[in-house]
């Protein structure tokens, strides 16, 4: 029987301010990106002595967030009457003539549009910082992938943040332009 290994409270504890950061860019709500980041943190604590003792702590927590917030969009996409209590709250007013919040706010539309894996593997990379292989390891996938989707996701931002007519037909563009009248 392999000896219990208790799991470093301070290596720990400093990583959860970034998985909060992470899943509320992932849930765009602090309460329930709070409980993401406590389920996350339930199961690392249950399943610690199955850690590899050559794997690094951050991925490995991220890739437990990662998991089980995919778990709970499967979840969500079998029962879709279920409602979030907030939905008819607003978003954060923005102050008049203040140009940078105007485009937080349409960076975080066009995040909003992007796809659950695209959004997710550019949080990690672009706000996190992990490494092209980390995020791999994070979200369970080749290197080859993580590379592509992030190539993919970075172009779509792109377009999405340009307002340009390549965007997808099937999604709204953030700031409709004029439109062409003959």
């Amino acid at each position: 029987m392999l000896p219990f290994r208790r799991p470093a409270p301070h290596a720990i504890e400093a990583e959860i301010p970034r998985l909060r950061r992470h899943a509320r860019g992932l849930l765009r709500d602090a309460a329930a990106a709070d409980d993401l980041v406590q389920d996350c943190l339930t199961k690392a604590l249950a399943a610690w002595n199955q850690r590899r003792d050559d794997g690094a702590l951050r991925p490995w927590l991220f890739a437990i967030l990662h998991n089980t917030w995919r778990n709970r969009l499967r979840r969500e996409a079998i029962r879709p009457d279920a409602a979030m209590l907030d939905e008819d709250h607003p978003g954060p007013a923005v102050s008049g003539g203040q140009w940078e919040k105007l485009e937080l706010q349409d960076l975080q539309n066009a995040l909003d549009m992007l796809a659950p894996e695209h959004r997710s593997l550019l949080l990690l990379i672009g706000v996190e910082g992990l490494s092209y292989e980390e995020a791999a390891r994070a979200q369970g996938v080749p290197l080859g992938t993580v590379m592509s989707r992030l190539t993919r996701a970075r172009e779509r931002l792109r377009i999405l943040m340009a307002g340009e007519s390549g965007a997808d037909p099937n999604r709204p563009r953030l700031r409709p332009g004029l439109k062409r009248v003959k």
